[in-house]
């Protein structure tokens, strides 16, 4: 089937299986459940959403092929299903973007498309196998990503609360918290980690591109910082694994902090003695001064940098009162214009990486030049395919967080819902729904270390 349950024309975004959580216990229900609705992908969906995949033999017929082709072509894009489906026993959880896309299909019954079923006879999704794949992603939504902290009635929601904290180590948080901010690590002792990623400013720095050593701009959006421990990888282009990897790329970008090699940083640091002797007592038994600690330390604090407490936090917990209805209205417009597809989890994203020219060229729509940061995860893949794929950033204190896009070419929420509702979702998101998705985002604002996330709301 060339458009299947999980996604096809109509919809959506590509995910992929970074980083995913690891699986319950072999005799979870989740598990347990997996083989009957594998099969079923495996069926219905696998010819369009795997790559080499043996097309059946009408796909040859003149007319047919041009439609098939193109499906194939349009179902890879919006997923490729090899890696989650395609093994013989589940080897790990699927991703939970794909699981809020399959039951996105699934309620809205639009997988199958009516164009394919005119072709594949038997492809028809029955009424008791969408029920059996929605109960299989509410169990498995239940058991590797909830938070434990939704009420009952809304446990099964495709987005979760954040956490109050995570465990960390109070030595190394202290340490990475001075090394966030201190300049000599970089190469003029001009700009630190917190100069791109300032706490007042919501984890940014509220420009379009961020300003390095001697003014030097380049040619992407710097994402916050805040929430960043959840992501999936890290950079918009997923060239980071996480945290630890990513503090280590800043520093000797050349645009950017521009330090020649951790030596020249070392030899800084070790200059100073008061803080050299709180290094070594941290990190005792783990070796001198060196870039594995030093990123080691700055993503312990990161780690520290999330944003709990939110009104939406509190009205997933339990608190109906928290949100007005015309924000619940709003979420519920969230998720009907498939937005919660792939902004989904604690952070509402950073779960997977997605085209920004799903459903329309953004690229040739877009004013001005191409951008060398226009590549996406292509730039850390180096496959074609990826080409235009970024990571999706987290919603978390969005209103806070301006410009957005890994381009900075948009300054207000309501053209942010405009645009990933022409581009991504396919769909055009009338003024009024706008409107209450944009107070829907409004709510996400969360705090930071017990107090309100500090920054300016974008006034649209």
């Amino acid at each position: 089937m060339v458009l299947c349950v999980v996604l096809g024309l109509t919809a959506l975004c590509a995910a992929n299986s970074f980083g995913a959580a690891p699986p319950a216990g072999a005799d979870h229900p989740a598990t347990s459940r997996f083989d009957a609705v594998r099969t079923l992908v495996q069926d219905k969906c696998m010819a369009c959403h795997t790559r080499g995949f043996d097309l059946p033999f009408y796909a040859k017929i003149p007319g047919i092929k041009q439609i098939i082709e193109q499906d194939y072509v349009d179902g890879l894009r919006a997923m490729d299903l090899g890696d989650e489906f395609g093994h013989a026993t589940l080897k790990k959880p699927v991703n939970e973007v794909t699981l809020a896309k399959m039951e996105w299909v699934m309620l809205n019954e639009t997988m199958p498309p009516a164009k394919f079923t005119a072709i594949h006879w038997d492809s028809k999704v029955s009424a008791q196998q969408r029920k059996q794949i929605l109960d299989w992603v509410a169990i498995s939504r239940v058991a590797h990503y909830a938070t434990g902290t939704a009420s009952p009635d809304k446990s099964n929601e495709p987005v979760q609360p954040l956490p109050a904290k995570l465990e960390t180590n109070p030595q190394k948080v202290a340490l990475g918290q001075k090394l966030f901010n201190d300049v000599r690590l970089s190469g003029d002792n001009t700009v630190s980690c917190a100069s791109c990623h300032a706490l007042e400013k919501a984890g940014t720095d509220g420009l379009r591109f961020a300003e390095g050593v001697r003014k030097q701009v380049g040619d992407i959006n710097a994402p916050t910082t805040l929430n960043a421990v959840f992501n999936i990888r890290q950079f918009w282009d997923g060239r980071a694994a996480d945290l630890q990897e990513q503090a280590g790329g800043p520093p000797f970008n050349p645009i950017e902090m521009a330090s020649k090699d951790w030596d020249e940083i070392i030899a800084k640091l070790r200059a100073d003695k008061a803080f050299s002797d709180e290094f070594l007592a941290v990190y005792a038994g783990a070796g001198d001064l060196s870039g594995a600690n030093i990123t080691d330390a700055i993503a312990e604090y990161e780690k520290t940098l999330i944003t709990p407490n939110s009104r939406f936090d509190k009205w997933l917990t339990g608190d109906n009162a928290a949100i007005t209805k015309e924000e619940q209205d709003g979420y519920a417009r969230f998720k009907a214009y498939r937005c919660a597809s792939c902004h989904v989890g604690k952070t509402l994203g950073g779960q997977s990486f997605e085209f920004m020219d799903l459903k329309k060229d953004y690229f040739a729509d877009r004013p001005g030049k191409g951008l060398g940061s226009d590549e996406g995860l292509k730039a850390f893949t180096g496959n074609a395919q990826d080409l235009h794929k970024f990571k999706v950033p987290n919603l978390r204190n969005i209103e806070l967080t301006a410009p957005y896009l890994h381009d900075g070419t948009v300054t207000s929420l309501d053209d942010a819902v405009r645009i990933m509702g022409t581009y991504l979702s396919g769909m055009e998101v009338p003024d009024q729904d706008r409107a209450l998705i944009v107070a829907f985002l409004r709510t996400l604002t969360g705090e930071l270390h017990g107090k309100k996330v500090q920054g300016e709301a974008v006034s649209k």
